[in-house]
């Protein structure tokens, strides 16, 4: 120990005696020819003295302890022609030097269109630490998709998983969404929902967006919890840009489903005041609507002879409303030459009006079942075919806040950042109604029908006895109504850290040593109320009818009730309406909990750079305090009992990263080994109990140990001498601890004195192992002759393996992919961008994945392929203004997800949702 003190000191005081006759500082900012844009990661070298730096987000670098003398400065950036100018450093003093860089062939397309995204986005990626992918606008405000995980798709190795047609999780490398950490300025996210850790990026408009990286390797300074990876978003700031800048958009939007146009707008601005202080900010404002048609069928079962057939099949129409809105304000401050202060708001409200009209066809109690030529035939003889009708009147608003002030001061030999933050999400219901239901149980009266699943994802049934029964709405009385008085979800988290690091100006390249601390305090809790009222055979659904307008062909839902129908009914009969007391204290009470998450971390590392290597190695230390509490009853006595648990742990997490590239810059090769975690679900952590009506039981787990990963990422990448690159990635992550939701038969707890048929708890499994490999190609074809200079092409494809070990319901274990991870995904975008055109055709395609676990292998839920065409096209018709057209899913890419039972894929959910037209104007000032 004391061997390695003396040696650290010695270090330590040759770097001061070295660095005692580098007296100058060269400093200085890049940025386009034009004096429109700041370039951020360009590569400033000293030629001579084998240092080099990336140039700040406002474009600056600085060296500090600079020798005496006259050098030769280097400025690279790809997709610009090269810089090169000679400088004279004085014994004191600071020479500036400011490089303004012209694309190839001198074009200003340096900072504008899709080869401005291009070039923007390899310059990070090839400046970068560690492995990691990024997506950038352009000096014109123009971002490559509507919202971040629409744009998150493009990247090698992303996949998005959808709701109802839009993209709304993000997975990287084919791991589950909660794996994956998402900030925003800076800020950690947290997730509006009451069960999840993940962040559904489709609250945020990309219109307030300045970059997305997705950092797929960690450093000891990064937070630990990512072993998916990490998505960093940045909203605009006044330094990006050289001068002011004011956008206005407006457009329409108009879906083929529900024919109706649906406005969008957005203003976006920067501005400086003085040379020191900026202000910049954004707010849209989206309102889409549209239509969903949708099958559902679960579970699956067989006849005597064998012939596979539902017990449950459910024709939904889907009328939904969304509403986004999005602002963002920035302000930055240039305190002194080395200093810069700034404040970042961000704000986001995603409204979600969804009508659900449901016919349901049962036939778990019904006897007389025969195969058929393409299905089964099923009678109501000795049996019951059950028909249930409802409605879904849900209006959802989930809300994200970002509050971020901070510092970074940067000398050239000191470093000190600091950031204090806030950020809070929340998810709310009041009076929704979900769902009123009316029932009609035949037996013995003559109903039969037949189904044909010879479409393996739309079955169809046509009625061949008691037609007139089935489609009488007087048949159909009250089974239940259940309203959610008030379901409130809410996440929020304050945070303060602090950097603090050292650099030696050295032989052959910077020595930096850094230390810093983050303490975490988050907050979770949800609170439902919900009332359940009990059903009434007096009361019918006849008076209550709307007109359905489901699309699948050849489908007849029947009588359906009208959008209003929900609120209709309960002001007609609340009043007289009867309670159910145990359902409602149960309902009420087994979702409640709340969750504390206290996290302290720190960390040390030493960081090596020269014009050609790069290391990074330390170690990060994270203890985490979790105090959780909940509510159990007893089903005997139906008391609710309030429990409560409090655990800590410590987990020390290791990392090296090496970044060697050649001379010229244009060859990186990346190597890092880090360990990594992710805590466990809040609300899966929380001791809780819910119970359905069919005696299946949920209970939360307090006694949870985080993912705990071993990660390994190798990368070489090679940047063409125009603007473009060929990249390959390959990784390997050995997880532990990894949790699965175990499932258990027939089984009594002795918490509520009750037994379950079926009993779900999160547990953490045996190991996990995922590997795979990335390859991606960009290039702007700008050497190609007019016109077809301005062709751009970007293909990536990613290859994912996953193997874990799972459970069925009598604790039988197999392997199995892990969920969400799509073996193979690719993207591809051809583009066109010269002079007043700018046109864009993608397409993205992704494997079939695990979404869910069943009680048993087969029945396992998985998500079928999916490959979705989207289309852009921009016509500045006025210097300054541009027409916009928009198609996505011109294919009219579908959903569907299917178990494989009893030999064959066996439906459980298919959508369809129609392509969406947007049309606008866009003027910049």
């Amino acid at each position: 120990m004391k061997n390695s003190v003396r040696f650290l000191a010695g270090l330590l005081a040759t770097a001061s005696l070295s660095t005692m006759a580098h007296a100058g500082e060269v400093v200085g900012n890049v940025s386009d020819a034009t004096g429109t844009r700041a370039l951020q990661s360009a590569t400033v070298r000293i030629v001579e003295l084998n240092r080099s730096v990336d140039s700040a987000r406002d474009g600056s670098f600085i060296f500090a302890d600079v020798p005496a003398g006259t050098y030769t400065v280097e400025v690279t950036y790809v997709g610009a022609v090269a810089e090169t100018r000679t400088i004279t450093v004085p014994e004191t003093g600071r020479v500036e030097g400011n490089f303004a860089l012209s694309g190839i062939g001198g074009d200003a397309i340096l900072v504008m269109g899709q080869s401005a995204n291009l070039a923007s986005s390899l310059s990070r990626k090839q400046a970068a630490d560690g492995v990691s992918d990024v997506l950038t606008r352009d000096a014109a405000g123009e971002f490559p998709d509507q919202n971040v995980a629409e744009s998150l798709r493009r990247l090698p190795g992303v996949n998005i998983l959808n709701d109802q047609g839009e993209g709304r999780f993000v997975s990287i490398r084919g791991l589950n969404p909660n794996l994956v950490s998402t900030s925003l300025n800076g800020v950690r996210v947290p997730a509006p929902e009451s069960d999840v850790r993940q962040v559904a990026l489709d609250v945020i408009s990309s219109d307030t967006i300045e970059s997305i990286e997705v950092k797929k390797s960690l450093t000891p300074d990064m937070d630990g919890d990512a072993i998916g990876g990490s998505v960093e978003i940045h909203t605009t700031s006044a330094f990006d840009r050289k001068k002011d800048y004011y956008s206005v958009k407006a457009e329409g939007s108009y879906n083929q489903y529900d024919g109706s146009i649906t406005p969008k707008g957005s203003l976006d601005f920067s501005k400086r005041i003085g040379d020191d202080f900026g202000v910049a900010g954004s707010v849209s404002y989206y309102k889409r609507k549209f239509e969903t048609d949708n099958v559902e069928s679960d579970p699956w079962t067989t006849t005597d002879d064998g012939t596979a057939y539902s017990e449950n099949i459910e024709y939904r129409d889907y009328d939904v409303e969304r509403t986004r809105i999005n602002a963002s304000l920035n302000f930055d401050w240039r305190a002194s030459d080395t200093t810069t202060v700034y404040l970042k708001g961000n704000w986001s409200q995603f409204d979600d009006q969804e009508y659900r009209r449901r016919t349901t066809f049962n036939f778990e109690d019904a006897s007389d079942i025969t195969a058929t030529d393409t299905g089964v035939a099923i009678s109501d003889t000795d049996g019951t075919i059950e028909v249930t009708r409802d409605l879904k009147d849900r209006f959802e608003r989930q809300r994200i806040r970002t509050v971020a002030l901070g510092g970074d001061t940067d000398t050239g030999t000191w470093k000190f950042n600091w950031l204090a933050s806030y950020a809070k999400s929340s998810e709310e219901e009041h009076g929704s109604i979900d769902p009123i239901a009316f029932r009609s149980k035949f037996e013995d009266d003559g109903v039969a029908m037949n189904w044909d699943y010879s479409d393996v994802r739309v079955p169809r049934y046509t009625l061949t006895g008691g037609e007139d029964l089935v489609n009488d709405a007087s048949n159909y009385t009250l089974n239940k109504v259940e309203v959610t008085t008030h379901s409130d979800s809410q996440d929020e988290e304050y945070a303060l850290k602090a950097d603090l690091a050292r650099t030696f100006a050295m032989s052959g390249g910077d020595l930096s040593l850094q230390v810093g601390a983050k303490q975490r305090w988050r907050d979770k809790s949800y609170d439902l109320t919900q009332t359940d009222y009990a059903k009434d055979k007096t009361l019918t659904m006849a008076d209550y009818l709307g007109s359905q307008t489901y699309r699948l062909d050849g489908i007849d839902l029947g009588p359906v009730l009208a959008k209003s129908a929900g609120v209709n009914f309960m002001s007609d009969y609340a009043d007289s309406l009867v309670i159910d007391e145990d359902g409602t204290l149960i309902d009420s009470a087994a979702s409640d909990y709340t969750a504390s998450e206290d996290i302290t971390s720190a960390y040390a590392l030493a960081r090596w750079d020269s014009d050609t290597l790069r290391v990074i190695g330390g170690v990060r230390m994270e203890h985490t305090r979790n105090d959780l509490t909940g509510n159990l009853y007893n089903e005997d006595t139906l008391e609710v009992s309030p429990v409560e648990y409090t655990r800590s742990y410590t987990n020390w997490l290791p990392s090296l990263t090496l970044r060697w590239n050649n001379l010229e810059g244009n060859l990186v090769t990346r190597l890092a080994g880090y360990k990594s975690l992710m805590r466990p679900n809040l609300s899966d952590m929380a001791p809780r109990l819910s119970v359905n009506e069919d005696n299946e039981a949920e209970f939360g787990n307090p006694y949870l140990k985080p993912y705990q990963a071993w990660n390994l990422d190798f990368g070489v990448e090679y940047y063409f001498t125009g603007n473009g690159a060929v990249t390959f990635g390959a990784f390997y992550k050995k997880v532990d601890d990894f949790i699965v939701t175990r499932y258990y038969t027939d089984a009594f707890s002795s918490v509520t004195g009750a037994t379950y048929d079926e009993l779900r708890i999160a547990e953490n499994g045996g190991s996990a192992d995922i590997a795979g490999f990335e390859v991606g190609y960009s290039q702007a074809y700008t050497m190609l002759p007019a016109p077809f200079d301005g062709l751009l092409t970007q293909v990536n494809y990613t290859y994912s393996y996953s193997s874990g070990t799972v459970y069925d319901t009598d604790g039988a274990a197999y392997q199995t992919s892990l969920p969400s991870n799509a073996r193979n995904t690719f993207n591809v975008v051809l583009g066109y961008d010269k002079g007043p055109i700018d046109l864009r055709l993608a397409g993205t395609y992704r494997d079939k994945y695990l979404d869910e676990l069943g009680d048993s292998q087969e029945e396992d839920r998985w998500v079928d392929n999916h490959f979705q065409l989207d289309f852009s096209a921009k016509l500045d018709i006025l210097e300054g203004v541009k027409l916009t057209f928009d198609v996505i899913n011109i294919n009219n890419a579908k959903y569907y997800a299917y178990e494989n039972y009893a030999g064959a894929k066996r439906l459980l959910q298919f959508e369809k949702y129609g392509p969406t037209f947007k049309a606008g104007v866009k003027a910049n000032f």
